[in-house]
């Protein structure tokens, strides 16, 4: 009989935990989905002039214009498109009339449109995003500044680079070299709380099976 109280309230205390788990992980997920959709709602916004001091904290996602001239300066961020295959994602420096060195992802071109880049052009007005990505790790090699290509597009050592601001503006378009293909503009929020809920629940279910299996169990050897 105490083997049996003590395996019921084992099962329904391991039973319960798991289930508690599920749940907190949808209270999160509905969390982080509200997150999205604030992100995905100022990336919408209507543009407001280049902010004089962005800050990523407050700024991130921030739908602004700016106006000046592409100086010429740039560095390649090797890329793909599953359509157009391998290529390089621009990013070059505008210099706006109050003497700002801004950086701009002006956009993915594939590999055999390089030659006839663009890189200067005057009186440019920029549309886009501010963004501060952050997709460099430790397996991402260091750029090869001989061919001018990078591996990520981490804005410090790309500004410190290019003596820029520590800020990149991803264009919408770019009308002063009609190749280049926007990056769409998209949340960089991981969101795994519905696999991770479903996997407690499961764990909860196992659970469940396996408590009723020792309670039938202990049931059989003591009749």
């Amino acid at each position: 009989m105490l083997r049996r109280v003590i395996g019921l309230v084992l099962g329904l205390g391991g039973f319960a935990v798991l289930v508690s788990l599920g749940i907190w992980q949808l209270q999160r997920l509905d969390w982080k989905l509200g997150i999205i959709a604030a992100i995905e709602a100022r990336i919408d916004e209507a543009p407001v002039p280049m902010p004089a001091s962005p800050e990523a904290a407050r700024d991130a996602y921030l739908p602004v214009t700016a106006e000046g001239s592409y100086t010429g300066e740039a560095v390649m961020v090797l890329s793909s498109d599953p359509q157009r295959g391998h290529g390089v994602q621009v990013i070059a420096v505008l210099a706006t009339p109050d003497g700002r060195r801004l950086l701009v992802d002006r956009g993915y071109i594939p590999e055999a449109g390089r030659a006839g880049l663009v890189l200067a052009a005057d009186d440019v007005t920029v549309t886009g995003n501010l963004l501060w990505p952050d997709d460099a790790d430790s397996y991402t090699p260091p750029p090869d500044l001989g061919r001018g290509l990078w591996f990520s597009r981490n804005v410090e050592p790309i500004a410190e680079h290019l003596g820029a601001e520590p800020v990149l503006i991803v264009a919408r378009s770019d009308a002063a070299q009609p190749g280049l293909t926007p990056r769409p503009i998209t949340p960089a929020v991981r969101n795994d709380h519905l696999g991770y809920a479903i996997t407690w629940f499961l764990l909860a279910a196992v659970w469940a099976v396996m408590t009723l299996a020792l309670l039938w169990r202990n049931r059989q050897q003591t009749t």
